[in-house]
């Protein structure tokens, strides 16, 4: 049995428009909702072996508000990757790990969980993660799997699904 976890940047600040996309930070909101979710993880999550993510600035200061203890194996490819670029290089990269955690973009991540859901696993956590996935969530897959080598049949199910606003209120939608 094998564990990916899913954990999607912050809120990004989109008030410094001279900024690429890939250049962009964090907001209050998202530093918050970053170091909300990383004690979530670390105080339910498994034991991550590995950490990949996406290079682009709000993923690093995810990280850094999150503070995992996981020193990240930053890769291109997983920014604003798709579900089978994000498959293709945790099956790559992944190793002898047992639980690995991507931080990376949607609609990737979102879809990555889609496809590695069998229809008879779905639970009350897939259904909350396909209506939105929104961001600073985590996700937590169960993959019987025994290779990562394997990963991309549909037979996994999720463990968990939170986001900031099931942590914090107030974090949730603003209106």
């Amino acid at each position: 049995m094998k564990k990916l976890g899913l954990l999607r940047h912050a809120k990004s600040d989109w008030d410094d428009s001279d900024k690429r996309d890939f250049d962009r930070g964090l907001n209050d909101r998202g530093r918050r909702g970053g170091g909300l979710m990383g004690r979530y993880i670390r105080e339910n999550g498994p034991e991550f072996d590995l950490l990949l993510a996406s290079p682009a600035e709000r993923v690093k200061a995810t990280l850094a508000a999150a503070q995992l203890g996981l020193e990240p194996v930053f890769d291109q490819r997983l920014y604003l990757a798709s579900a089978e670029t994000i498959i293709d290089v945790v099956s790559e990269q992944a190793g002898d790990a047992d639980a690995v955690l991507v931080a990376a973009h949607n609609p990737g991540l979102q879809d990555v969980l889609l496809s590695l859901v069998a229809p008879d696993r779905e639970n009350a956590h897939f259904d909350e993660a396909v209506v939105k996935y929104p961001t600073a969530s985590f996700a937590l897959l169960d993959l019987p799997i025994d290779d990562w080598g394997a990963l991309g049949g549909q037979d996994g199910a999720i463990a968990d699904f939170r986001r900031p606003r099931d942590l914090d209120p107030e974090l949730g939608p603003v209106d």
